[in-house]
């Protein structure tokens, strides 16, 4: 290969963790997104060398295929995860990826309401999406995440400019009505440290008085582990919930407070092995949502731990 191919490889391979942070956002699953780029990079090399030499934007055209391979597959997700065994969760992730802007590096036009970078893929956030059409999905992440104009997006959902905007703005709409004020960051990261050293020591008082009093655990087995199958609500509730369980756990039961989806979290390990993560979501100063991830399929990510 010459120099010039070899620089063209570079930057074509250099697309891939923009492609798998777009993806992940849009679908929740790294494992779906990592699909997803594969299928994409496919297609590109399935093309001729004079075709490849014709389109003047590479990136742009990875990012107008693994879009247009997200919105088939969030299409055909409903219907998947109507047959899924309890309540679906996105993908854990153990460490906040990067985000990367649009294809100038700039910030477009229309900037109201853009979610920030740590939110982009907070467990919370994810979860919320799920609430949108694949549309509204997809032409919100495009733009007010990735920061692409409305014609770039239309291209991409296959709608006009302006219906693409509208999508946009009816998604905010969706964000705004879910949004409860949350406390700073350091307190976020104190609750879920008290969280976890009172669970282990099985102080039910003392997980009471963390819990809002309606707070919520939301669990995903996936049907390959056991889980609640039904969401297990109020703060006394859950706190006996939660004691009973690492009372019953076989084997030696841990754990560790590590960064689920860039925001606190805990990751419960049994002998060793990784066997749940929980992200927290938050009310006032106090822990209002908890989603427990049990699903081995979607832990791979955090076998070591």
């Amino acid at each position: 290969m010459t120099t010039g191919d070899d620089q063209s490889l570079d930057a074509m391979m250099g697309e891939r963790r923009r492609l798998i942070n777009l993806a992940y956002r849009l679908l929740g699953s790294l494992a779906e997104a990592e699909d997803v780029v594969q299928e994409t990079y496919a297609r590109w090399y399935a093309m001729s060398r004079g075709q490849q030499d014709a389109i003047e934007s590479p990136g742009a055209w990875l990012t107008k295929v693994a879009g247009r391979i997200c919105l088939d597959l969030l299409g055909s997700a409903r219907a998947r995860r109507e047959r899924y065994v309890g309540a679906w969760i996105p993908e854990p992730l153990p460490e906040p990826t990067q985000w990367t802007t649009g294809p100038t590096g700039s910030a477009t036009a229309d900037p109201v309401d853009r979610v920030t970078l740590d939110e982009s893929v907070s467990m919370a956030f994810l979860v919320m999406l799920e609430s949108m059409t694949p549309a509204e999905r997809v032409a919100f992440i495009l733009h007010d995440v990735f920061r692409y104009s409305f014609n770039e997006v239309a291209d991409i959902v296959g709608r006009t400019p302006a219906a693409c905007r509208q999508l946009a703005t009816s998604a905010r709409r969706r964000i705004r009505t879910s949004r409860t004020p949350a406390p700073p960051a350091a307190h976020r990261a104190d609750l879920v440290r008290d969280f976890g050293q009172a669970w282990q020591a099985k102080d039910i008082s003392a997980l009471i008085g963390l819990l809002d009093p309606e707070a919520t655990v939301i669990a995903d087995g996936g049907g390959l582990t056991r889980a609640s199958l039904d969401p297990i609500e109020g703060g006394e509730r859950i706190a006996h919930y939660l004691t009973d369980l690492f009372t019953r756990a076989p084997g030696t039961l841990t754990v560790l407070e590590r960064t689920v989806n860039g925001g606190p979290g805990l990751v419960a390990r049994q002998d060793g092995r990784t066997v749940a993560v929980y992200a927290f979501d938050f009310a006032g100063d106090r822990i209002s949502r908890i989603w427990a991830v049990l699903n081995p399929e979607k832990l791979r990510s955090w076998v070591t731990g």
